[in-house]
């Protein structure tokens, strides 16, 4: 119920509640899709990231680091125990997914952070266009074993 509560902080924060579905809805991991009515400018979608998660408390972590990498690994298996995924994990996939948003004329940006014992993957990302909503996915996954 943790990941629930947080999600819905997250979504609110962003107003992008109201429309939003759960793409995976598990014990320890929740995977939120949904449309911001915010205005958010391209180069802002990294602060507001960042400020999300000081408004939870969360600790943002260096989405480089061998902590991030574990915790995307845990998130992989936790999505892997759902859903059959052919191949490996690939946890430098997740560094490559700005570059694939830019290449579909997105701005784009992410960030991971954590609460205690729950870890937060948000992105977001809008048409370079500027017509068209802020999307949003949100991962919040229990850390828990």
């Amino acid at each position: 119920m943790k990941t629930r509560n947080i999600a819905g902080q997250i979504m609110g924060q962003l107003e992008a509640f109201e429309g939003s579905k759960a793409a995976m809805d598990t014990t320890p991991l929740l995977i939120v899709r949904g449309k911001s009515r915010k205005k958010i400018q391209p180069e802002e979608l990294g602060p507001t990231i960042s400020k999300i998660m000081k408004n939870l408390g969360a600790k943002e972590l260096d989405m480089f680091s061998d902590e991030t990498a574990d915790i995307i690994t845990i998130m992989d298996e936790q999505i892997r125990s759902q859903v059959d995924i052919q191949g490996e994990t690939d946890i430098y996939g997740i560094y490559r997914l700005k570059e694939s948003f830019e290449n579909m004329n997105c701005h784009a940006d992410y960030g991971m952070g954590l609460l205690d014992d729950i870890a937060i993957f948000i992105v977001l990302w809008k048409d370079k266009s500027g017509i068209g909503p802020l999307f949003v996915e949100l991962v919040v996954s229990s850390m828990e074993t």
